[in-house]
């Protein structure tokens, strides 16, 4: 259920971003707006990555292959990375741009032409963003999360432009006119500048999960679900280590014995143990690698 949920949140956004971009250039030719072009074209690389995400998603609830045999969770936050390289990139180039534009003299706009496209398109990216919240609160996926923070992102982008083209409308006929030539270039650096942030952190985000950097809130949950564990006579210490990758979450536990421990039940016991813990767990069964060993060699822990 999740899984489809998630591929069609990914399919109706593939569809409507590229109807913004096609929007966006071409009313951002007509307009003579950089800033325009500028949206257009990051919702044109915003729906390649949509396209690759939606791939990912889909080989992400596969079962693992003999090729990949942990699955394909680990796919996940490299495609999340490139994402958020490339708007970085995207952003810094538009600010560069920008500032060569303003230090120029600005350029006239058509800001009739300009007002109506944001109009639509901040109204389509507002509907969006509602829509693959409510999606994601079923879903619970990284890319739907992503993919609905992008379309946020490209709502108050149309809705500065809207702002700032309504105001060099109102400067037109007036002694500031002239200054109206700088909107443009202004705009746009002050969007590029405030949204970096945005895929930064899809970035950093996505690094701590390729170099396997344990994620703290799964880390006090095994802590938290071993200490009712370890009570149990016999046992006398653990290791434990995490990590996540896209949706999926790596949990190993080796537990250190006395040497007869369970000697009278057998293995009953060891999977009794290893049903307390996973009871403690947040991460559901599908969606993590959960391994409890025992050992009463403290080498092999």
């Amino acid at each position: 259920m999740q899984a489809s949920l998630e591929q069609r949140a990914l399919k109706i956004s593939i569809m409507m971003t590229l109807v913004v971009s096609g929007m966006g250039v071409a009313f951002g030719l007509m307009a003579g707006s950089q800033s325009i072009l500028f949206d257009g074209v990051f919702s044109t690389i915003d729906a390649a990555m949509s396209a690759l995400a939606l791939l990912v998603a889909r080989l992400a609830v596969r079962e693992a292959s003999q090729r990949f045999q942990h699955g394909y969770w680990h796919l996940e936050p490299l495609v999340a990375a490139l994402n958020g390289s490339i708007l970085v990139l995207l952003c810094f180039y538009a600010f560069l741009n920008a500032l060569q534009g303003l230090l120029e003299g600005g350029q006239t706009l058509s800001f009739g032409v300009a007002m109506a496209y944001a109009v639509v398109v901040a109204t389509i990216c507002y509907v969006m963003a509602a829509y693959q919240r409510r999606i994601n609160r079923r879903a619970q996926s990284e890319f739907v999360r992503i993919d609905m923070h992008g379309w946020l992102m490209a709502a108050l982008i149309t809705t500065s432009l809207f702002v700032a083209f309504s105001l060099g409308l109102l400067l037109q006929g007036t002694a500031l006119e002239p200054w109206a030539r700088y909107i443009d270039a202004l705009l746009l650096m002050l969007l590029t500048a405030g949204f970096m942030p945005v895929p930064v952190g899809i970035v950093r985000r996505a690094l701590k999960e390729i170099l396997l950097i344990a994620p703290s809130n799964i880390d006090r949950e095994v802590h938290a679900a071993m200490e009712p564990v370890m009570q149990r006579d016999g046992l006398i210490e653990y290791f434990s280590h995490v990590a996540k990758a896209g949706r999926g979450h790596y949990i190993e536990i080796h537990v250190v014995t006395a040497p007869d421990f369970a000697s009278d039940h057998g293995i009953a016991v060891l999977d009794e143990i290893r049903e307390q813990i996973a009871a403690g767990l947040s991460p559901p069964p599908e969606r993590r690698w959960f391994t409890v060993a025992f050992t009463a060699d403290p080498r092999w822990a």
